[in-house]
C-alpha cells in the first residue's frame, strides 16, 4: 500500500466512505475526483474535509485517491469499462446521444487522468475512451433504428 494512504487513512476512509461510495460507478468517481482538482494549480478542494483536516492531508489523499480509481480503470476490462461509462453517462443531464456526441467531440475527458499520470497511461486511457465512446454512439443508433 501506499506510504501517502497509510499516512491519511483517515482522510481517505472518510472520503470513501462518505463521498465516494455514494457514486455508483468508477467513471463516475474519477469524474467527480478530477472535478475537485483545481485545473490552475493542480490542488485538490473539497470543503467537507478541509472543515476536519490539513490541506497537504486532503492533496495527498485525493492524490492517492484520484491514483487509484484511475489504475482500477486502466486494469478492467474494455467490456466492463463500456458498462460503466455508459451508466457515468446515461446519468448525466441531457440525452445520453447528445452526452456521447458531445464527450467525442470536445475531448473534456482529457481532464480525467491524475496530473502525476505517466503519458503512455493517459494515452492508453484517451485511447480506451475514444473507442468506448465510438461503442456506445454505434450501439446507441443501433437501439435507436431498432425501436
Amino acid at each position: 500500500m501506499d506510504d501517502r494512504i497509510l499516512r491519511n487513512k483517515c482522510v481517505v476512509r472518510d472520503f470513501t466512505a462518505t463521498t465516494l461510495a455514494a457514486i455508483p460507478n468508477l467513471y463516475g468517481r474519477l469524474i467527480y475526483i478530477a472535478s475537485l482538482r483545481d485545473l490552475s494549480t493542480g490542488n485538490y478542494e473539497h470543503s467537507g474535509l478541509a472543515a476536519l483536516y490539513s490541506p497537504e492531508a486532503i492533496q495527498e489523499a485525493l492524490e492517492c485517491c484520484h491514483h487509484e480509481i484511475f489504475q482500477r480503470i486502466l486494469e478492467t476490462p474494455l467490456a466492463i469499462q463500456a458498462d460503466d461509462l455508459r451508466e457515468c453517462l446515461q446519468e448525466m443531464d441531457g440525452s445520453f446521444s447528445s452526452t456521447l456526441s458531445n464527450w467525442r467531440r470536445m475531448e473534456s475527458y482529457r481532464i480525467l487522468p491524475p496530473s502525476n499520470a505517466p503519458d503512455y497511461l493517459r494515452e492508453l486511457f484517451f485511447s480506451n475512451l475514444r473507442a468506448l465512446l465510438e461503442i456506445l454512439e454505434m450501439q446507441n443508433s443501433t437501439n435507436r433504428s431498432t425501436v
